[in-house]
């Protein structure tokens, strides 16, 4: 390890000259000087940087200085100075070098626990290069520092030095990881008002136990975050807010690996909540700040009191993370009014007990400076190389003119997400001066992506089949944000065609229309139901409500032939009223969506409500009204990772009910009532086969004999409460329960008797469209002898299913 002796080592050598050789150099002179060792660097090299005079007198100090400056050069291990004289009596300084060998690479081994690159990150010796011991030595601690963060104090790194080709070398950094240290205890120092197992509570580092997740490992990263966050958080809520870490200290035992982690705090005295006020406000007025005073007393008791957090003011600790909590949302409301430039800067007098052991009390209050509110100069879209920027524009809630308001940029921003053209997650939309009196731009940055799907593939009906299905989808035709899709399932059974085309704004205005067409033959295989032969089409148009953005008036109006044959009772008798089964009709329907974050929402609701009416005009061979209710709600609950706007993970609480009823006679058209099963027939009902939900209750052989006509009822109800994560924009999981039934009447709507299913779901946006996979638990299920028999089942869904 002669090689390892670090440079500075070897200058310290060098430069302590030893008295003889200051005693030889003093007064002495040097006719020439004479290099030797040296293989890479020339002579002259050395002798231009070592700068010794030549005849005249040198001194120690000379010498000192032509080592240190030959040292700097990087390229030598050792170096001596001597004198000689010549054959002709002249006097020669001798200067002899050892290089450096030339470094081909460094690897390492012995890698595990740790990966090889995080190893090979630390390590800064450039290949092609004299090999520095310095940067040996500091890659070995490094490693090292590495491996104590990640717990393994106990790790050794060996650098291994061997010989390559041509006089070169290689470094090996030969890793011992040893096992993980684990916490055997934590000792906290100094506290007195918590006990040792509360403060333990609150931390991540925890002590190895008996059950196998209490491992006791180590993680630097998460005891920084102990020390330096929840341990002051747990005080600060509790009043002591004068609570400070002396030192952490972790003692580790080499035998064992195991350690105890010794924690020393200050906790100084608590303090209790004395008065709270507001100074500087104006556009907002005291009554209006104070409502945020996270320390008012709240009266009530019972629920009242657990929703609203009821405190008694005559004994309130002073909670510092509530205080800071309402400091930013005083924040937010000014943000959200134009006054992104106020200032709330939270102040607090603190007021010592009479005696050391007593509570003392704390005086809070806002200084505010309001200044001027910000006005929007201008709005910039950059990056839309398709969309045209209308379409995005009709989303943004927000423009020139108005004055900034933060709540209003987080909707357009979601309203530009929600359209689907861009990759998400989108970055926040940027702010910049805009004058010299306040005034901002807003900038949003967008990414085109991949709008248009192809789905292919095989297709297994209800009683329908094996087939296959084709379908074509573009959702931003022409940059312009109008939608193209072709749907068409094939097959010996089925040949089912639809198309359709929807344009957001006809004619560059806010009304949007939708046209679609369709011809389909379905042949069902069981319950004889013959086959149906389907044409027709419809036209829908969407008007704005006034003062309202995100509601809207749908009027719809459309024709529709059926032609049945066949050789069951219900296909005979129909026929035996038209053979070529016609039925016009309108609809109209009301309807308001805030949700945010599609598809998959993450908050807002949707409320919808309809009305269809056949045969309008007494022409048709069915006459009947269908009405529709759906309501959405969405509240988001929690948030892992990302920034206040973008990213991480996303925990939601969903609720949502469908109802339905048809009055009046619907004739042949009975596929026009509701059926109710499985995921992708009807309407959905998790934990249940398609069509086995009947207005005589559960039908255990639905997924066997087929879908007789009895299957279809006039009312019905759908209910799910669902807790979801959104994982990423592309995907979802969640654990839900449904609830629903159908009856054969609309006056038979008895929402007290409900099928019930629960389980668990995943879906997934991949280039093919959206899929889904449920597993859920029908609990309601019985055999064919009407006996109790819930069981699961496994549900595949395509489509949109949103």
């Amino acid at each position: 390890m002669r090689r390892l002796i670090t440079a500075a080592a070897a200058v310290a050598a060098a430069l302590a000259a030893p008295a003889a050789l200051r005693a030889q150099a003093a007064g002495a002179q040097a006719d020439s000087v004479e290099v030797s060792g040296n293989r890479r660097t020339t002579a002259e090299t050395i002798r231009n940087v070592a700068a010794i005079p030549l005849r005249t007198p040198i001194t120690y100090r000379d010498i000192q200085r032509a080592i240190r400056s030959l040292f700097d050069l990087g390229q030598f291990d050792d170096i001596q100075v001597s004198r000689r004289s010549g054959a002709l009596g002249e006097e020669i300084l001798l200067v002899t070098v050892r290089e450096r060998p030339l470094l081909v690479r460094a690897t390492v081994r012995g890698t595990d626990k740790v990966s090889e690159r995080s190893v090979r990150d630390r390590i800064e010796l450039p290949p092609a290069r004299p090999l520095d011991p310095a940067l040996v030595q500091r890659a070995v601690v490094r490693i090292d520092s590495l491996y104590q963060a990640e717990g393994y104090y106990l790790a050794h790194v060996r650098p291994l030095v061997l010989p390559a080709e041509s006089g070169s070398v290689r470094v090996v950094f030969d890793v011992d990881e040893g096992r993980r240290v684990a916490i055997a205890a934590v000792r906290v120092d100094g506290n007195t008002a918590f006990t040792d197992a509360q403060l333990v509570a609150t931390m991540k580092t925890k002590p190895e136990g008996f059950f196998w997740f209490q491992r006791g490992e180590f993680s630097e990263a998460k005891l920084r975050e102990d020390l330096d966050k929840r341990l002051p958080d747990f005080y600060g809520s509790r009043g002591f807010i004068d609570f400070r870490l002396v030192h952490d200290t972790l003692l580790v035992d080499p035998r064992n690996g195991k350690a105890t982690l010794v924690v020393e705090v200050d906790e100084g005295r608590p303090y209790r909540v004395g008065t709270v006020s507001a100074e500087g406000n104006r556009f907002f007025s005291t009554e209006q700040v104070m409502a945020l005073n996270p320390f008012a007393s709240r009266g009530g008791s019972g629920l009242t009191c657990l929703i609203r957090n009821c405190r008694a003011a005559a004994a309130t600790v002073f909670d510092q993370a509530a205080w800071d909590a309402a400091t930013q949302k005083l924040r937010t409301q000014y943000a959200n009014e134009g006054y992104i430039y106020a200032e709330v800067r939270p102040a607090l007098e603190r007021i010592p007990a009479p005696d050391s052991n007593g509570t003392g009390t704390v005086n809070v209050s806002w200084q505010i400076n309001e200044q001027h509110p910000a006005i929007v100069n201008r709005i910039e879209i950059v990056g839309n190389d398709v969309t045209h920027e209308r379409v995005i524009r009709e989303a943004i809630v927000i423009l020139p003119g108005d004055v900034f308001a933060q709540d209003r940029i987080i909707r357009s921003y979601q309203n530009v997400s929600n359209l689907g053209f861009f990759q998400q997650p989108m970055p926040f939309p940027d702010t910049r001066p805009a004058n010299d009196q306040g005034d901002i731009d807003l900038v949003f940055h967008v990414q085109e992506k991949h709008t248009g799907s192809v789905n292919f593939g095989a297709s297994v009906g209800q009683g329908t089949g094996v087939g296959g299905f084709l379908g074509l989808e573009e959702p931003n035709l022409f940059g312009q944000g109008k939608r193209g899709k072709l749907q068409w399932q094939f097959g010996k059974n089925i040949n089912d065609f639809s198309l359709s085309y929807t344009d957001p704004s006809l004619f560059d205005s806010r009304v949007s229309g939708t046209a679609e067409v369709h011809n389909s033959r379905l042949r069902y295989q069981v319950a004889n139901l013959g086959q149906i032969t389907s044409r027709g089409g419809d036209l829908q148009f969407g008007f704005p409500l006034p003062h309202s953005r995100y509601s809207r008036l749908f009027v719809s109006t459309g024709l529709d032939w059926e032609h049945y044959d066949g050789g069951s009772q219900v296909i005979t008798q129909s026929a035996l009223t038209c053979s070529e089964c016609f039925r016009s009709y309108v609809g109209a329907s009301l309807m308001r969506d805030t949700r945010i974050d599609m598809p998959f929402a993450t908050g807002g609701s949707l409320h919808s409500v309809g009305v269809t009416v056949n045969g309008p005009f007494k022409s048709g061979t069915a006459s009947f009204q269908r009405y529709d209710l759906e309501g959405r709600w969405y509240t988001p609950v929690a948030r892992l990772g990302g920034g206040p706007t973008v990213g991480g993970i996303h925990f939601t609480i969903a609720l949502s009910a469908k109802a339905g009823f048809v009055t009046g006679n619907a004739g042949p058209f009975f596929r026009q009532l509701f059926a109710m099963g499985g995921t992708q027939y009807g309407i959905p009902l998790r934990g249940y086969d398609e069509f086995s939900i009947t207005p005589q209750g559960f039908n255990p052989t639905a997924s066997i004999s087929g879908v007789p006509a009895s299957a279809f009822g006039k009312s019905y109800l759908a209910t799910t409460a669902e807790f979801g994560a959104r994982l990423t924009p592309q995907v979802y999981a969640s654990v839900f329960f449904d609830a629903g039934n159908v009856w054969a009447t609309a006056a038979g709507f008895n929402p007290t008797r409900l099928f019930r299913g629960a389980g668990v779901g995943v879906a997934l946006i991949t280039p093919l469209g959206p899929l889904g996979l449920d597993w859920a638990y029908g609990f309601d299920r019985v055999d064919v002898l009407g006996r109790a028999a819930p069981a699961w089942k496994l549900h595949f869904k395509v489509g949109n299913f949103f």
